[in-house]
């Protein structure tokens, strides 16, 4: 749904305006609905069960959580999730045009938000083979979705995202890959 191709179908059915609420709210119930009809597959991966084993996992999972709820607000929390638009049509005022910056942990990782996502659904003490499915599938959901996010992000900042993916790794903290950047 946030490829460009779908958003020009969308646009037909869905105001502008609403069309990032709209995709929340399409993800929020398909989420809720995997939640529902979750079937779980008991084959145990691993199983912390010392009390020290439990505390690092839960640990890693609120750095995840505080990442990524954090992460939403650096660069504006309200307009990520399409209230911002929304609103902003309501009040009849000018949408402001896309600003490209990087507050606090943008400067550590390109994504944060995706990093904490990432900690959050690989820290649990007990990992079944249901879980470990789930993961790999939303962990290669992430990378390949941050790819195509870059690439528009390239197109709408140009060379100054440019430079910032060259400096600032693409979801690991202080893990970069030396790449080279395709110019067209």
């Amino acid at each position: 749904m946030a490829r460009e191709g779908f958003k020009k179908y969308l646009r037909r059915i869905v105001p502008p305006p609403i069309e990032r609420s709209f995709y929340v709210l399409i993800v929020s119930i398909t989420l809720i609905t995997l939640s529902c009809f979750w079937q779980p597959i008991d084959l145990e991966i691993w199983n912390f069960k010392s009390i020290l084993g439990k505390y690092i996992a839960y640990s890693i999972f609120l750095i995840g959580l505080s990442v990524a709820v954090v992460s939403t607000f650096l660069i504006d929390h309200f307009e990520l999730f399409g209230l911002k638009q929304a609103w902003n049509f309501l009040l009849k005022t000018r949408e402001h045009t896309a600003e490209f910056l990087t507050p606090s942990l943008y400067k550590l990782v390109r994504h944060p938000m995706m990093f904490g996502i990432i900690l959050v659904i690989w820290s649990t003490p007990l990992m079944n083979l249901g879980h470990l499915i789930l993961s790999i599938g939303m962990t290669l959901y992430i990378i390949i979705g941050t790819f195509f996010e870059e690439r528009d992000l390239a197109r709408i900042f140009g060379e100054k995202y440019l430079q910032y993916k060259r400096a600032v790794p693409m979801l690991l903290p202080f893990f970069t890959f030396n790449q080279k950047v395709i110019k067209k």
